[in-house]
């Protein structure tokens, strides 16, 4: 790792650790999580933003919704980009980041009618997408990504200075790293 990068990553670490730690003293399990993603476990995992649109981040932040799923025309993060142990800062649409998970498990689909018949048939209930509505909206997409999530917490809210329309942005990559300004709000 060159010195730019790794001072990039330090810099980014910081940052997630200023903001984040004060918001999850309370909970052992992050405390633990956040206080060990040293550079080296930064380079085992991934750190990734999800932007949410209601009743869907209530429902994970609640827990009644336990997969995340993202469907796509094309191979956009999340798809092939995400996996165990990574962590998934859970920001509002058009607002601050709200909480925080970990993935327990990623599943990645080429679309076709057996993997549609076998993502409704058995994913529906933990995707909160009991409403037919919730299908027809994604009837065109080629790819999906289902994310079981776990360790699920409300944070204290900060702002990520965000301003494209993707709706999941991969922060930190052991093969890469972006850097976004953190505020509180």
């Amino acid at each position: 790792m060159n010195m730019g990068t790794e001072q990039k990553m330090q810099n980014w670490l910081t940052l997630l650790n200023d903001k984040l730690l004060p918001a999850v003293q309370h909970n052992a399990f992050w405390c633990d999580v956040l206080t060990q993603f040293d550079v080296q476990e930064a380079c085992r995992h991934s750190v990734h933003l999800a932007i949410f649109v209601e009743p869907y981040l209530q429902y994970v932040l609640d827990g009644s919704k336990t997969i995340e799923s993202r469907f796509s025309t094309r191979r956009f993060a999340p798809y092939n980009q995400v996996g165990q142990g990574d962590i998934i800062l859970l920001k509002k649409s058009s607002g601050p980041v709200v909480g925080i998970c970990q993935v327990m498990t990623a599943w990645f689909y080429q679309l076709e009618n057996k993997s549609w018949g076998e993502i409704k048939q058995n994913y529906s209930a933990d995707l909160c997408a009991q409403d037919p509505k919730f299908w027809q909206d994604r009837k065109g997409a080629s790819f999906a990504t289902l994310i079981r999530i776990g360790h699920v917490l409300p944070v204290e809210p900060f702002a990520v200075d965000k301003r494209d329309r993707r709706g999941w942005v991969v922060l930190h990559a052991p093969s890469q790293q972006m850097e976004f300004q953190l505020e509180a709000v």
